[in-house]
Order: structure tokens, then sequence, then C-alpha cells
């Protein structure tokens, strides 16, 4: 599922592959493999790729509906 996500933000996007793979530094075989679904891809490239195509990767809380943003500027100690 991940992988078809990664795909439509970069095409929304308007970017290719290659595009995209300037702008975040990641290969653009592992882009591919991410969108494939042939490897597993970690937060921090996913992070990465959701800005490069205008996202942000929101975590929302089913019970209180509480949403914390990558965007926000968390202090460790409440990690």
């Amino acid at each position: 599922m991940i992988g078809k996500i990664l795909k439509t933000m970069r095409r929304e996007a308007n970017l290719t592959q290659e595009d995209l793979s300037k702008i975040t530094y990641i290969g653009r075989s592992t882009l591919s493999d991410y969108e494939r679904e042939k490897t597993d891809i970690n937060f921090e490239n996913m992070e990465k790729i959701a800005n490069a195509c205008d996202y942000e990767i929101v975590f929302i809380n089913k019970k209180n509906k509480k949403r914390i943003l990558t965007s926000q500027n968390i202090a460790r100690e409440e990690i």
C-alpha cells in the first residue's frame, strides 16, 4: 500500500523518479523499489519524499483525534 501512496504523491507533484531522486538524494532505483514495494522504506526517506512532493506526514490519535505533524518541533522529553 505504501508504494501506491508514494507513487501517487510523486505523480501529483509532477515529478519523475529521476527528478525526485535529485531532490531527495535517494537513488532512482531505490525509489522504484519503494513504489513497487520490493524494498521497505525507512521513515527518514518517507519524510524526504513527502516533503519533496509537498505532503506532510500526520499521526492522528484514534481516540481523541489529536494530531502530530512531522513538521512540529517536539521536544525529546515528550517522545
